[in-house]
């Protein structure tokens, strides 16, 4: 069968790029071995977003006191919380499925013959004009001993019940969400991480200011610490060793988590083909997406350019456009759904100082904003670094509704609006959280 184009992966940008191309009157062959919205919808950010829901549901009654409502958490069924999860995961798959109504679906896994060929159990599908590979990426563990008794973040979103307790090694995104959502439904939480400080690829400043938040709320840190084993204690508890500056710490703990990164999935004949992949193993791509084999392209995870979803549909639209501006690397957003919430976009601080760029810093307390005081939400601040000449260099906000602040920053940082700018061009509605740009 010959068609247009043949997207290996029905991940967000796979199923975004069908649907673009097959909107432009392309034929499309979409291929998926698993469910439609890969790792994001199914086993990534929707779910985790909605047990965040469910915390910020449990944390509004623990405060509602201090708004005149008398509230207590009565009962949590974690059961009740799970099915949620599912009923939103199928609702969206729902809506994917109709998106992709003049895409044709394959079911099972892709296999690279040639350059314009994919082989699919015993049929062999042919792409006249590209072929994309959209195969995302898949949970990494550290080789150490014991690492066969941790699980990680697809088993934790799988999980029946509750733990007693939690260990989760590394800090990064997935690990502060999930240790922030846990922690909030009453499991006691370890993070363990390798770097000086949580969250590395962030803001050193706001990282240590939101491990200190969390700190404040329960969860327990060992930064600085290289963990060398996790070993079986008894049937229900696992004993996590690691080395600190300090000497040999161990922590038990009900359930051990593995969150420490994610490593490309390339699909079968990648190699037999000719794509080069770099030294960590993602697939290079130039700045069309195009791979070092003409016709066949590879966008989101699977690349490593930006490990997030709506980098990945960026890249599609790139395709989609003929357009290598659809994708600005540096202009984009990343958020850490902890509570607080935290938001980047653009350079950091640690980066201009390795690149010798002189800057200055802005900062603007959410304390002084009508609407975090009215709401009861003024831990939090916006951090600016500003050039010489006053463009804003990058943006990282730490506080309530940073995820949704973060829109703001992005255009303020893609566009090279000058700092002195936002508060004499831009009117922001009063009373709201965007006034904190003011």
């Amino acid at each position: 069968m010959t068609v247009d184009n043949i997207i290996i992966g029905a991940g967000p940008g796979g199923y975004e790029l069908a649907a673009m191309l097959a909107s432009a009157g392309e034929s499309v062959v979409i291929i998926e071995r698993d469910q439609l919205g890969g790792t994001c919808l199914n086993r990534g950010c929707i779910p985790t977003k909605c047990l965040c829901a469910t915390a910020d549901a449990l944390s509004a009654v623990s405060r509602a006191a201090a708004f005149g409502v008398t509230a207590r958490v009565q009962a949590f069924d974690y059961s009740v919380a799970r099915q949620r999860v599912d009923s939103v995961i199928n609702n969206l798959r729902s809506g994917i499925e109709y998106q992709l109504s003049g895409v044709q679906i394959v079911r099972g896994e892709g296999k690279l013959l040639t350059s314009t060929t994919v082989a699919v159990g015993d049929d062999t599908y042919t792409a006249s004009k590209r072929i994309v590979i959209a195969t995302g990426s898949s949970t990494a563990r550290l080789p150490i001993p014991g690492a066969d008794l941790c699980i990680d973040s697809t088993d934790v979103l799988a999980m029946d019940s509750l733990p007693v307790s939690m260990v989760i090694i590394g800090g990064g995104v997935i690990g502060m969400e999930f240790a922030s959502i846990m922690n909030t439904f009453g499991v006691k939480t370890t993070v363990v991480e390798f770097c000086p400080e949580v969250l590395p690829m962030i803001d050193a400043d706001i990282a240590k200011r939101l491990r200190q938040q969390l700190s404040r709320q329960g969860i327990d840190f060992k930064v600085g610490a290289a963990v060398t084993t996790v070993a079986r204690v008894d049937d229900n508890t696992l004993c996590v060793s690691a080395d600190t500056k300090k000497g040999a710490v161990t922590i038990e703990a009900e359930k051990v988590v593995m969150a420490v990164g994610r490593r490309p999935v390339v699909p079968q004949g990648t190699a037999e083909v000719g794509i080069e992949l770099d030294r960590r193993g993602f697939i290079v791509v130039d700045e069309n997406m195009c791979t070092s084999v003409p016709g066949i392209y590879a966008i989101g995870d699977v690349n490593g350019k930006s490990m997030l979803a709506h980098s990945a549909i960026a890249q599609g639209r790139v395709i989609a456009l003929g357009d290598p501006k659809a994708f600005n690397a540096g202009c984009v957003p990343s958020v850490v759904f902890t509570s607080p919430e935290v938001a980047t976009v653009g350079t950091n601080a640690s980066s201009l100082d390795s690149a010798g760029i002189p800057y200055k810093v802005v900062k603007h307390q959410f304390s002084s904003n009508g609407k975090a005081n009215a709401e009861g939400h003024t831990d939090g601040l916006v951090k600016m670094l500003v050039a010489d000449d006053d463009t804003i260099l990058g943006i990282t906000i730490l506080g309530h509704h940073a995820a949704d602040l973060i829109a703001e920053a992005t255009v303020l940082v893609t566009d090279h609006v000058k700092h002195t700018d936002v508060a004499r061009r831009y009117i922001h509605a009063h009373p709201t959280l965007s006034e904190i740009f003011l």
